[in-house]
């Protein structure tokens, strides 16, 4: 029986009806969780008991790869070679940002059960002020947030950030302008703002470039 006056936690506030998973590979495992409101997907890259983890999210439809060509399980099968957990977010009812929020905190939450200890989210679009969101509520444990073409709409608890924050936008992007991550990272107060000149929203032409600055800023937040 559950203590109705115990502390009742994201993952606990889901309220799920089922979940299942399937060992895909041994570096990735799909779990799904049933709600009434939706299905939540998570693709969870590196062992389990990993203390280190990002969270990965996509933009207003939702989704798994995230920009440029599916970077995301590129990342996701980086980190698990050097030992940092990635789960990639499929938002149960996405353009709802509190909803979103409360995903990526309840994946948090997941993990942390494993042995997570340490978070750097990451959002892709809309999923930016998720990201921006979920480290807030994520507190202490979140050690960095990276913003990917992000909407300035949401963000506004980006001064509330106790994180490190950096902000990859595109100059060319035909949907958000780059000042959008300008005017984050003034809400924030700080952070690190990479502009790609010939890059659009899906930030397709600066893979090679966003890979390279990722594989070792988001590292570097986990260890510190």
């Amino acid at each position: 029986m559950t203590d109705s006056g115990a502390a009742r936690t994201p993952l606990d506030l889901l309220g799920a009806m089922a979940a299942q998973e399937w060992q895909v590979t041994p570096t990735l495992r799909h779990v799904e969780i049933y709600t009434m409101e939706g299905l939540l997907t998570l693709l969870w890259h590196g062992d389990p008991a990993c203390e280190s983890v990002v969270l990965m999210v996509g933009g207003a439809m939702g989704g798994l790869l995230g920009p440029s060509d599916g970077l995301y399980p590129e990342l996701g099968e980086r980190f698990a070679a050097e030992g940092i957990g990635t789960i990639r977010i499929g938002y149960h009812k996405p353009n709802h940002l509190p909803r979103c929020v409360h995903d990526v905190c309840a994946a948090g939450d997941l993990a942390s059960r494993s042995g997570a200890r340490r978070f750097v989210t990451v959002g892709h679009s809309f999923g930016g002020a998720v990201a921006v969101q979920a480290g807030t509520v994520l507190a202490e444990h979140c050690r960095g947030v990276v913003t990917l073409a992000t909407q300035s709409a949401g963000c506004e608890e980006a001064e509330h950030l106790t994180a490190p924050l950096l902000l990859v936008h595109g100059l060319q992007d035909e949907l958000l302008p780059a000042q959008t991550s300008e005017v984050v990272r003034m809400m924030a107060g700080q952070g690190e703002l990479m502009l790609l000149p010939d890059d659009g929203h899906l930030l397709d032409k600066s893979r090679n470039a966003i890979v390279d600055k990722l594989v070792d800023w988001i590292p570097a937040r986990l260890t510190n």
